[in-house]
């Protein structure tokens, strides 16, 4: 696990108190239409209600004294970059470690920078049901159950774009499900070479369905899953040559 930003992780009362930091940031790495904001806010405070809810946040004072301790111990990693349907799965990179914290994410040298969540998978949830129908399809009902059933559905996964390619994403990924009670992890991102697939893959989440639309006319996405724990495979320093 490289050196990085320690995520912390935030209570349901913390993360409903600091959507507004939050969707600064979702505005800042997703750059929708503004008109747009409203809607995603009011998603994420029904998320927050959902079964097994877990939020980690990054602070701006976490990410450079991570990004100091990684500078100084040589080491590297870059991902980064993505979307989310309802409540599919966003913008990422990588990294390592987390703490805790109950708070919002305020104080001057505490401003968020990033932030991801996620809860158990549960039919009559929007995304849930709209891709077990889509997998039920593609592979049948037992393949469906097998990555469902018992999934902890990362939700999103946002990173401040002048503090991407520092391993925050990989960090909060690794906190968000560490000690998850759920057999896989699930989540949708755009269907494109993004550094951000390249993150979950490096985390072991493979391709479920690719070409995915959506309801809504909206650009194809990936659904992806991953065996719980998730693995660790983050780029090492680049070794000496001979």
């Amino acid at each position: 696990m490289s050196n990085g930003a320690a995520p912390r992780v935030l209570s349901q009362a913390g993360f409903l108190a600091g959507l507004d930091a939050l969707i600064a940031v979702y505005g800042l790495a997703m750059r929708p239409p503004p008109q747009q904001l409203q809607g995603r806010r009011s998603i994420m405070e029904r998320h927050a209600g959902y079964s097994a809810f877990r939020a980690v946040t990054v602070a701006r004072g976490d990410a450079q004294a991570g990004a100091r301790a990684s500078a100084e111990g040589g080491a590297a990693s870059a991902e980064g970059g993505a979307a989310s349907a309802e409540g599919g799965a966003a913008s990422a990179e990588g990294g390592a470690a987390s703490g805790e914290d109950s708070g919002d994410g305020s104080g001057p040298d505490s401003q968020v920078v990033a932030f991801a969540y996620g809860f158990r998978g549960a039919g009559g949830q929007w995304w849930h049901d709209v891709v077990r129908s889509g997998i039920t399809a593609a592979a049948g009902d037992r393949a469906a159950a097998a990555w469902l059933a018992d999934a902890f559905e990362i939700a999103e996964v946002h990173v401040r774009p002048e503090y991407q390619h520092q391993g925050i994403g990989r960090a909060m990924l690794l906190s968000l499900t560490a000690g998850c009670p759920y057999r896989t992890a699930v989540l949708s991102t755009l269907d494109a070479a993004s550094p951000a697939r390249q993150l979950y893959g490096s985390l072991g989440f493979t391709d479920l369905l690719t070409g995915f639309s959506f309801p809504g006319n909206g650009p194809p996405y990936v659904v992806m899953g991953a065996p719980l724990p998730l693995r660790d495979r983050a780029p090492g320093p680049p070794r000496p040559s001979r």
